[in-house]
């Protein structure tokens, strides 16, 4: 696979905008002509190669401009199901004050802010050039062509959008690239839920999407995945009203044919059922000798997830694991929540003490060790075994960011919230209590949906937002010496500090009352 640097873009105070390949057949990028850039993005080609540029900060979270910000380990560190973990209480700092409510400007999510700007920047580069090549009467992109391209990227640039507004709130947002001085205005949190949502509300108007990928194709926004995100949206802003359409697209998505949830749920999280019948979106990763490394983070490769999340000076191999640094490890309180006979208790949770007693091994305790790892990104020596470079950093596992039993959840929770039908709501959330292998309810409660979320999610980064939108987390999130929590969760939490150096970049911005 070729990764050609088109061109250097310029600097942002939001971020230092590099351009590299993806991690997936479609995102393939050949080296194109060293043409100007007003010159080189006027045909079809060229404009399909900005689009795999906006796809690629999609990847960069877990390790890249800088520090580790995986999205669910990030979220789910300010949950109760999820320890920052690590060698020390010092090893990744910023994680362990988060997870206690002490996160500051220094100690906060920096390359997270760069990897989601990045994204946004390349967005807005793909939405320009596609009006540009239009405006000159360019007959080389035809107009069902330039929709699906831009409905691709706004959706992208919500996505981007809805990751900076969920963690810091009063933002910038801009959707003309900016210059000059390149600073951009600040708005408050309402104002950028607001501008968010009618974007998406704009890209899912073209009607240019499909409702799923075809073959080969996986990776790409679909229509329900736009769908699934503007219900994310709604839901997160309590918007009322927008309930009734986010409802009709869970509707949608479930009558469509087009997903179902898959038989085993352990068996999920393999590598053979990536992109299987209950996967709405994936972020791609392969270890298929790339070149990602310490040196070239944001290069195509594949991901660090599955190293961080293991336990430290494991025997590589036995059990059928890899060594990891100890990060992310489950509490024993989430552990209990499962029946012994809910498939997704050994799907969720994977008890290391056991495996090494079983196996005659030991192993070194984290920080905080509960001896529970997540089970769904647990390190794997088949997965990162073809890396052409770095193995820490080249797992396969793809990241899981929505699976049709949300969709399923969600449209549960939609109908209770309008007055819709209560058994159709519990039929949707006995599908998914069914393939769990556990007992239906006859009748469900928005408690009993968020439960059931509880259960289905962990680790997926669902559930920190969950308590946030639903009022529960100051009663939930408190100070708990099992999570080495001596802070409680209070409303001034919702956001937190924005980064120093972007403070110091543009003086204008206002930080966060954390």
């Amino acid at each position: 696979m070729k990764t050609k640097n088109i061109f250097v873009l310029g600097l942002m105070t939001i971020g230092t905008i590099g351009l590299t390949g993806c991690s997936d057949s479609f995102l393939e990028v050949e080296n194109p002509a060293a043409d100007p850039i007003d010159q080189y993005y006027k045909t079809d080609a060229h404009i399909q190669e900005a689009l795999v540029a906006a796809y690629d900060p999609l990847h960069w979270p877990d390790w890249g401009n800088g520090s580790y910000s995986p999205l669910n380990i990030c979220s789910d560190i300010m949950a109760d199901d999820v320890n920052p973990g690590g060698a020390t209480a010092s090893d990744m700092l910023n994680w362990q004050l988060m997870a206690n409510y002490q996160a500051d400007a220094n100690n906060t999510l920096p390359s997270l802010w760069v990897d989601e700007y990045s994204g946004v920047k390349r967005s807005n580069d793909v939405i320009k050039y596609v009006d540009d090549a239009l405006a000159a009467g360019n007959t080389d992109i035809t107009e069902a062509n330039a929709n699906k391209y831009k409905a691709q990227a706004r959706v992208l640039r919500a996505y981007y959008y809805t990751n900076l507004w969920k963690f810091w709130g009063n933002i910038p947002y801009f959707e003309v690239n900016l210059s000059g001085n390149y600073l951009g205005t600040q708005y408050k949190a309402d104002e950028v839920y607001d501008m968010i949502i009618k974007d998406l509300e704009g890209a899912i108007a073209l009607n240019a999407l499909p409702m799923k990928a075809e073959g080969g194709q996986e990776g790409r926004v679909t229509k329900a995945m736009a769908y699934m995100l503007y219900t994310e949206l709604a839901m997160y802003q309590n918007d009322a009203s927008r309930y009734a359409t986010a409802l009709k697209y869970m509707q949608e998505i479930i009558n469509s044919g087009s997903y179902e949830l898959y038989g085993d749920f352990a068996a999920l999280w393999d590598e053979a059922n990536e992109w299987c019948s209950e996967s709405i979106f994936e972020v791609n990763y392969n270890d298929d000798n790339h070149a990602r490394g310490w040196s070239s983070p944001i290069a195509v490769g594949g991901t660090v997830l599955p190293r961080l999340m293991g336990p430290r000076g494991w025997t590589s191999g036995v059990a059928g694991v890899d060594l990891g640094w100890g990060f992310g490890t489950i509490n024993t309180s989430t552990v209990a929540l499962y029946t012994a006979n809910d498939a997704r208790l050994d799907g969720t949770c994977w008890n290391a003490d056991a495996a090494a007693t079983a196996n005659g091994v030991q192993y070194e305790k984290a920080w905080g060790d509960t001896g529970y790892f997540l089970y769904k990104y647990l390190p794997r020596p088949a997965n990162n075994k073809d890396a052409g470079w770095d193995v820490d950093l080249n797992f396969n596992n793809n990241y899981r960011i929505y699976r049709f039993s949300e969709t399923l959840l969600n449209a549960a929770e939609l109908l209770l919230r309008t007055n819709g039908s209560a058994a159709t709501a519990a039929q949707y959330v006995n599908m998914v209590r069914k393939r769990a292998g556990v007992s239906e309810l006859p009748t469900v409660t928005i408690d009993d949906i968020l439960n059931e979320r509880h259960l289905e999610f962990v680790g997926e980064g669902k559930r920190y937002w969950d308590l946030v939108r639903s009022g529960k987390a100051p009663q939930v999130l408190v100070a708990n010496s099992a999570f080495n929590r001596t802070n409680g969760w209070t409303a001034s939490k919702k956001y937190l500090p924005i980064p120093q150096g972007e403070l110091s970049a543009d003086p204008n911005l206002v930080q966060n009352n954390y």
